[in-house]
């Protein structure tokens, strides 16, 4: 988007390559991971949530490190709380307010003409929804109000270079409120997640025109706002019993990062015609891929039981590689018999009952290596050099040769 007064003329694409500009880092490195090493300057970064799920402490937070840093002031425009309010939140969260300024205003004529006066590093509304522009007559929330709204902010963002932060609402069916063209009109979307009796907050990327749009940042919510997790595996396998019936550890792929999560499975007999399966954290799919597979190639009675397969922690996986981990927990449920402790699983059921290839295994590896793992069952397509000291690969071509390796004796 060309800056006000100046006409836009075609660039040969080579001579762009050294116009990349550095990124504002917010200071919170699960943010900045997420974001693909922080905000780039003049984008637009859409966040939602479910209400109450931290949306407001976390941009505050991102934006009082920034203000903190040096950086140029900040704007917050808080368009559904009073600025005392917001100031209440900041000092409970000890914020330092040099350099952060709080604007209380619904018009967003009136909100970019501050901007324009203050003339920002940082700027971020909160919510979309509830500001209006007096272009359009519509009441502010409504369809147009936030599409028109939205396209003067990314103009006013691009034309000035300033990266700008809104918050979304969201639907009961978790995604955010409004026209669906809001998520392609901004540059940036991310999900705060979090189950509602649980402390984590997952920070997800949805869509990221600068970086991986697959990128999970981890928080914990305490009374000082929300904390980073340092070692996000280590907190999703807290809690975990010895000797655990069902259970089965797991090396996924969040992005760039390896996180190692804990599947649990239960199976018990059905009192319907219909037995029921139930996934949670886990693609539906997948558990009717890998019940059908166990049915037919291993002759696993599962007609008549119920099969419940959830990945605990609140992360969800939906990549192919947990089939083998879910076949396992299944297993180890209908017969009672646990896996071994020390062991991880990872790699994608075929409907022959074969195993097939799994990317990143080596950083897989090695973060279960990182965490005590000594035993790794996988695909043996997947395995590309010898074990490495400190973990014993497994390697198997089928799932009737998985379980073998994994109950050598019978």
């Amino acid at each position: 988007m060309p800056r006000p007064g100046r006409e836009a003329v075609p660039k040969e694409v080579t001579s762009l390559w050294g116009e990349e500009e550095p990124r504002l880092r917010v200071g919170l490195g699960e943010m900045d991971r997420v974001l693909g090493g922080g905000l780039v300057p003049g984008s637009l970064v859409l966040i939602g949530g479910d209400p109450g799920v931290g949306k407001s402490t976390l941009i505050l937070q991102a934006a009082g490190r920034v203000a903190a840093d040096g950086r140029g002031p900040v704007l917050y425009v808080s368009a559904e709380e009073s600025a005392q309010q917001v100031g209440m939140r900041a000092r409970r969260l000890a914020i330092g307010g040099h350099g952060l300024y709080v604007l209380a205003e619904t018009n967003l004529e009136a909100v970019l003409a501050q901007a324009d006066a203050l003339r920002p590093s940082l700027m971020v509304v909160d919510s979309i929804q509830t500001v209006y522009s007096e272009a359009v007559p519509q009441t502010p929330g409504s369809v147009v109000q936030v599409r028109q709204c939205t396209l003067q902010l990314m103009r006013w963002a691009k034309g000035r270079g300033v990266p700008v932060i809104i918050v979304g609402h969201v639907t009961k069916e978790g995604d955010i409120a409004g026209p669906k063209m809001l998520e392609h009109m901004v540059d940036v979307v991310l999900y705060l997640e979090g189950e509602k009796y649980s402390s984590y907050r997952l920070l997800r990327g949805v869509k990221n025109r600068f970086g991986s749009a697959a990128e999970v940042g981890v928080f914990e919510m305490t009374e000082e706002g929300l904390m980073e997790v340092e070692n996000p595996s280590a907190m999703f396998l807290s809690g975990r019993g010895s000797e655990a019936v069902g259970s089965v550890v797991m090396a996924t792929m969040e992005g760039s990062r390896p996180l190692l999560v804990e599947v649990q499975a239960l199976t018990s007999p059905s009192f319907s015609q219909v037995p029921r399966r139930i996934a949670n954290g886990v693609d539906m799919g997948r558990l009717l891929v890998v019940t059908a597979v166990l049915s037919r190639r291993l002759g696993l009675p599962l007609g008549n039981q119920d099969v419940i397969v959830s990945a605990v922690g609140g992360l969800r996986v939906a990549e192919p590689a947990a089939d083998l981990a879910i076949a396992l927990a299944i297993i180890s449920s209908h017969r009672g018999r646990p896996l071994p402790q020390d062991m991880v699983a990872m790699g994608e059921v075929g409907l022959s009952g074969e195993l097939r290839y799994v990317p990143h295994l080596e950083r897989r590896l090695a973060e279960a290596r990182r965490l005590g793992f000594q035993r790794a069952l996988v695909p043996r397509a997947a395995l590309r050099r010898p074990s490495e000291p400190g973990t014993e690969v497994l390697a198997a071509s089928t799932i009737r040769e998985a379980l073998a390796l994994a109950w050598p004796r019978g």
